[in-house]
């Protein structure tokens, strides 16, 4: 690469509308160019890495014998509602209609395309087992597109499926992929811990998410380091601590609480413990009033009750539909004398005499007991939070934000039977294929990387990953000596080695040039400028904080020894 003559931009101040690091360096090194909310372009120096991080990629899914192949982005729609994902993915999905009016999609994923796929290949137990992958770009309607490659609505995903005969072949596929998935992140040296997680929209037996530490991620992990525990926040399982309460049941009654509705206020008002209080919160569940009832300093966990159900979409209720549930406004619900159904947090079967809304406004119930009201389900409903005792008794939890760059999937014979996917076994029976499903985001390990590999002058990239391994910078491009030994440098390791090699012969000031190099993450800097007089260069590792000097002559054997591995 030859900056003189090849496209090659910078800015030096950071870009107002890109939210993390990752976002205003990539945009910053000239890499990437949002063109509208949650939509990139992907420049020359960003392609290389995207194309590096999907070599490795390449590289360990053929070694496990999966095989790649290219689905279309655009799928007729009919193939989400067999599926009966349609619903599912709602407004996250992309539609649009053909000149005849046949309604088709963006692919979100496509599990049920790779189910197509293998049933051409699969009729007999012979046929199986047998993976397939691909690269692809899915689409997905993200409502709030937010830190550059990390949300967004286009995006880049090997994604990876296997076929099994039965329970046992998938989990012998799902621990192949999995190692294969953990030699790619250590190989793109990426911090990541893997998590338990929730299943969500693609359903199955099990799932796991490979999760990159970062502190802007979007993810929280809850972790008991000790015992190896690791899940994600949605479906971290509460335990319940206490014991239940011996203080005698007494009658409830009601309490004047003006101008107190909030969890906050009614506390003050009352100058009790925020333990001692229920809250009463009013979601609609799949178009469903329910109430969902948990102790005054926890939280709903959306997913939990999601799960739970079996439904959906879940929303807090509106205001109308607050008052039409509990005939009173926002902040006074309370589980006495409603008419919904009542679902209660684990939690609260060791309370008594506990505080409530009493469904009237500025007022209260105290010394609630669970034998004035009668709940639809009790279940763990709640967030878990940081200090909670881990589920496995091992001890308490604390937690850590990640960026889900990998995920993988035990999905079981959901998908196959939907899309008519059997075999025959040995007695001639048809049996439903098991499926696995397994996931990786380029764009947001490329992300990832930078967000833990950065300092205050640009993106230090690992070495085999840098979109330039080699920066050839020349002080002085009108002394000629210096041009002259910069460009047989050039040539030499672009002919000795096979790295990505840059020279920088731009008419500009050597601080503009060190600053671009920096910026960009060039892995080693050679400088060529006045020590040519005594036969020197200067090279510089990106992140070190000091260079050394090395004989002209030596130049190239040491860039061969610092990429040898």
């Amino acid at each position: 690469m030859r900056l003189s003559r090849d496209y090659f931009f910078t800015l030096r101040d950071d870009v107002k509308n890109e939210d993390s690091t990752s976002g205003n360096l990539l945009v910053r090194s000239g890499m990437i160019k949002k063109t509208s909310s949650g939509i990139y372009m992907m420049l020359p120096l960003g392609l290389r890495v995207m194309n590096k991080i999907e070599n490795i990629v390449r590289e360990e899914m053929n070694a496990i014998h999966s095989m790649e192949l290219s689905m279309p982005a655009m799928i007729a729609e009919e193939v989400y509602i067999e599926s009966g994902r349609r619903e599912t993915f709602g407004n996250s999905m992309f539609a649009l209609k053909d000149r005849f009016n046949k309604p088709f999609v963006l692919g979100p994923t496509h599990e049920e395309l790779f189910a197509a796929a293998a049933k051409m290949h699969v009729h007999s137990y012979k046929d199986l087992p047998t993976s397939l992958y691909q690269f692809q770009t899915k689409f997905r309607d993200e409502p709030r597109p937010r830190f550059g490659l990390i949300r967004v609505r286009e995006f880049v995903m090997k994604d990876a499926y296997t076929f099994d005969r039965d329970l046992a072949g998938l989990d012998l596929a799902y621990d192949k992929m999995f190692q294969a998935y953990k030699k790619i992140f250590n190989r793109l040296e990426i911090d990541y811990v893997i998590v338990r997680a929730d299943t969500g929209v693609m359903g199955g037996l099990l799932s796991e998410e490979f999760q990159a530490v970062c502190d802007i991620g979007e993810d929280i992990l809850v972790i008991e380091e000790s015992s190896g525990y690791a899940s994600n926040l949605e479906i971290a399982k509460c335990v319940i601590e206490d014991e239940i309460s011996d203080e005698p049941e007494l009658a409830y009654e009601i309490k004047d609480t003006p101008q107190a509705k909030t969890i906050e206020e009614v506390v003050a008002f009352l100058n009790e413990d925020i333990k001692k209080f229920v809250k009463t919160l009013i979601y609609k569940i799949d178009g469903k009033i329910y109430a969902l009832c948990v102790r005054g300093d926890h939280e709903v966990n959306e997913t939990k009750v999601l799960k739970l159900l079996g439904a959906n979409e879940i929303e807090m209720a509106s205001e109308e539909e607050v008052v039409a549930a509990t005939n009173a406004p926002v902040g006074f619900a309370g589980p006495i004398g409603l008419e919904i159904p009542i679902i209660l947090d684990q939690e609260i079967t060791v309370m008594k005499n506990f505080i409530v809304g009493a469904n009237q406004v500025d007022q209260h119930f105290i010394n609630v007991n669970l034998t004035n009201f009668k709940p639809t389900q009790v279940a763990d409903i709640r967030k878990i939070k940081e200090g909670d005792m881990c589920e496995n008794g091992a001890g308490p939890v604390k937690f850590m934000r990640g960026i889900e760059v990998g995920n993988t999937f035990k999905l079981g014979d959901g998908y196959a039977k939907a899309m008519d996917l059997y075999y025959t076994d040995q007695n001639n029976k048809l049996i439903p294929v098991q499926m696995g499903s397994y996931g990786i985001g380029i764009a947001r390990c490329m992300a990832a990387i930078v967000e833990q590999n950065h300092d205050e002058h640009g993106i230090l990239w690992p070495k085999h990953l840098a979109p330039i391994q080699v920066a050839i910078v020349i002080i002085n491009t009108k002394n000629a000596e210096q041009v002259a030994v910069a460009e047989k440098l050039y040539a030499e390791l672009n002919a000795d080695t096979k790295l990505d090699i840059l020279i920088d012969d731009r008419d500009e000031r050597a601080g503009v040039k060190f600053n671009d190099m920096e910026l960009i993450g060039a892995y080693a800097r050679i400088t060529v400028g006045r020590g040519i007089i005594d036969g020197k260069v200067e090279l510089k590792i990106a992140g070190a904080d000091t260079s050394e000097d090395v004989a002209i002559e030596d130049i190239t054997t040491k860039i061969k020894g610092i990429f040898a591995d």
